[in-house]
């Protein structure tokens, strides 16, 4: 009787954009866009949005974000992403607290252009699902440059992957991400702990 996964890998190729009026394909619906993830996550919803503002969370819950440090530009963090060895991965979080939407700016080896966008919004179940707890969305759009390199020039010498490499296993490795997320907010609330810990305060 747990609040289990409502949304699996949702491929979202082929969406179109809307305007006002009859709908028209406005050039996007032949671009590959991106995946949509979802999880029931069985703590309360606000605790779990406070402890995903926090860009710092991303080291507990993601597979490969470690070493996070602050930079000399507000609230830009930088980190390693161990899928690429030794590269760095600037992040800056962008939330909304009435809305509970948390979304992440990244990008591998430089700071200036963040174009790698990860989106997160969290529901609460009693709204969607008639009982307690959250629900977890998270959406990320297929970035032309997830293709190709554009700063080859700020690349560790010798690096033999990119990012986009990983393109075709972000599912999977969402999902596993996703999973983490869950059991870190569940253990916690049925501990009676924080879900955001206090070395994070």
């Amino acid at each position: 009787d747990h609040i289990t996964t409502c949304l699996d890998d949702s491929s979202l190729d082929g969406v179109g954009l809307l305007a006002e009026g009859p709908v028209r394909p406005v050039g996007i619906a032949s671009v590959k866009t991106g995946k949509s993830h979802c999880r029931g996550v069985e703590a309360r919803s606000r605790e779990v949005f406070e402890y995903l503002a926090d860009t710092r969370s991303l080291e507990e819950w993601t597979y490969s974000l470690r070493g996070f440090e602050p930079t000399d530009t507000p609230e830009l963090w930088v980190s390693y992403d161990r899928l690429g060895d030794q590269t760095k991965c600037f992040a800056k979080t962008v939330a909304n607290a009435d809305a509970m939407t948390v979304d992440y700016h990244c990008a591998w080896d430089q700071g200036e252009h963040l174009w790698m966008i990860y989106l997160m919004r969290v529901v609460d179940a009693q709204l969607v699902l008639d009982r307690p707890g959250s629900v977890v969305l998270w959406n990320n759009c297929h970035h032309p440059f997830y293709d190709e390199n554009p700063y080859p020039e700020t690349a560790p010498p010798e690096r033999p992957v990119w990012v986009g490499d990983f393109w075709d296993m972000f599912s999977a490795g969402h999902q596993l991400e996703m999973d983490n997320l869950k059991a870190i907010c569940e253990y916690r609330a049925q501990h009676g702990l924080p879900i955001k810990p206090a070395w994070m305060d």
